[in-house]
């Protein structure tokens, strides 16, 4: 939940004291310098701009010095810090981010999108309870982004802010060009564009076995086969098995030609159909021995599916405490405040010195 607080919120009575020091000072100036009379004529003179300036300043002076008490109170704003008891099950999502999950045939609110997107798209309704979820305010989830190589993105947590800001920055590897127009790194990308389904598998196993959760679920979306990494898909669902972990597996499109974005010759972006292959029988051997199951994803249904598999599991009462870090203000109010300070007391000595 976003809030605002002052850090040291007792120094605020610090305000008290600048105040009242204040308005003395301004009763102190209200003195005639110099005695006349009859001070008649000089009512009749124009008021000038120096005059009017001149009455501001001990103003300025307040504003000042209450800009930098507040300042001095830090002002923070971020989100709150609090204990939450709730029952739910911990899941564990692994996407796949490889090369072949740039296949613009998936749409999105009517606009083609590459599968990565709409996974993507469907995951964030799926935990933030948007279009047609209910979302997932109780459960533990954690994120595993796998190519070539396994990335755990973030830990199971109830924190789903976190979790979606790390979901943004799931991404499927681009060349990166020199100077010269050429390409720095062909290895990696070409590492990368394989898909390592065991290790991910591997990895989320890892972070779901001490949880004590009930249900524990393993959801695994690709649209490929097992092609790179050190775990093979079956050890990694032994593990998976040994620790009573489900793995729910969705197969992303189907087998056949999919349109990739390409580049022509004069430069445009142009659709080329290219093949695809979608091990459905290994992705359905993962989930039958761990007694989940697997599903073939072509659209938002699909997925649904899914998640309504996930309600039915068993809930086990889980506490968390949610930490965000509170971003510093003090710094914005108490530059401006010195520079009052300081500009009240060169104008006050210099053009707008007045006798004693």
């Amino acid at each position: 939940m976003n809030a605002f607080r002052f850090h040291e919120p007792l120094l605020l009575l610090l305000l008290l004291p600048v105040l009242a020091a204040g308005l003395w000072s301004l009763r102190r100036d209200r003195r005639l310098a110099v005695t006349f009379s009859s001070v008649a004529l000089v009512r009749l003179l124009p008021v000038t701009i120096a005059q009017r300036i001149r009455r501001l300043l001990p103003w300025l002076r307040i504003a000042g010095m209450v800009l930098i008490v507040i300042a001095v109170a830090r002002p923070q704003f971020g989100r709150e810090e609090f204990r939450v008891r709730t029952e739910g099950i911990a899941i564990e999502m692994c996407i796949d981010r490889s090369g072949s999950m740039q296949a613009l045939d998936f749409p999105v609110e009517g606009e083609r999108v590459s599968r990565l997107e709409a996974v993507k798209h469907v995951f964030r309704q799926f935990v933030a309870g948007e279009g047609v979820f209910d979302g997932r305010p109780d459960d533990v989830i954690g994120l595993v982004a796998f190519g070539g190589f396994a990335d755990a993105k973030c830990p199971p947590t109830l924190d789903h802010g976190t979790l979606l800001e790390m979901l943004d920055t799931v991404k499927i590897p681009e060349p990166i060009y020199d100077s010269q127009g050429r390409m720095i790194n062909e290895r990696l990308l070409q590492e990368e564009q394989a898909t390592a389904i065991g290790d991910a598998i591997a990895v989320a196993v890892d972070r779901l076995r001490d949880l004590k959760a009930k249900s524990k679920v393993i959801v695994v979306l690709s649209d490929g086969e097992n092609t790179a990494g050190v775990n093979t898909p079956q050890d990694a669902a032994d593990a998976a098995k040994a620790f009573n972990i489900r793995i729910y597996a969705i197969g992303v499109g189907s087998n056949g030609t999919a349109p990739f974005p390409s580049v022509d010759l004069f430069g445009r972006q142009v659709l080329r159909p290219q093949q695809v292959r979608l091990d459905e029988a290994a992705l359905k051997e993962l989930a039958q021995k761990t007694g989940g199951r697997y599903f073939n994803a072509k659209d938002t249904e699909s997925l649904a599916a899914v998640y309504e598999e996930i309600d039915k599991l068993e809930k086990t009462e889980t506490e968390g405490q949610i930490y965000t870090d509170y971003r510093e203000y003090f710094q914005i109010l108490l530059l401006p405040g010195i520079a009052c300070v300081l500009l009240e007391l060169v104008l006050s000595a210099t053009r707008f010195r007045s006798l004693p």
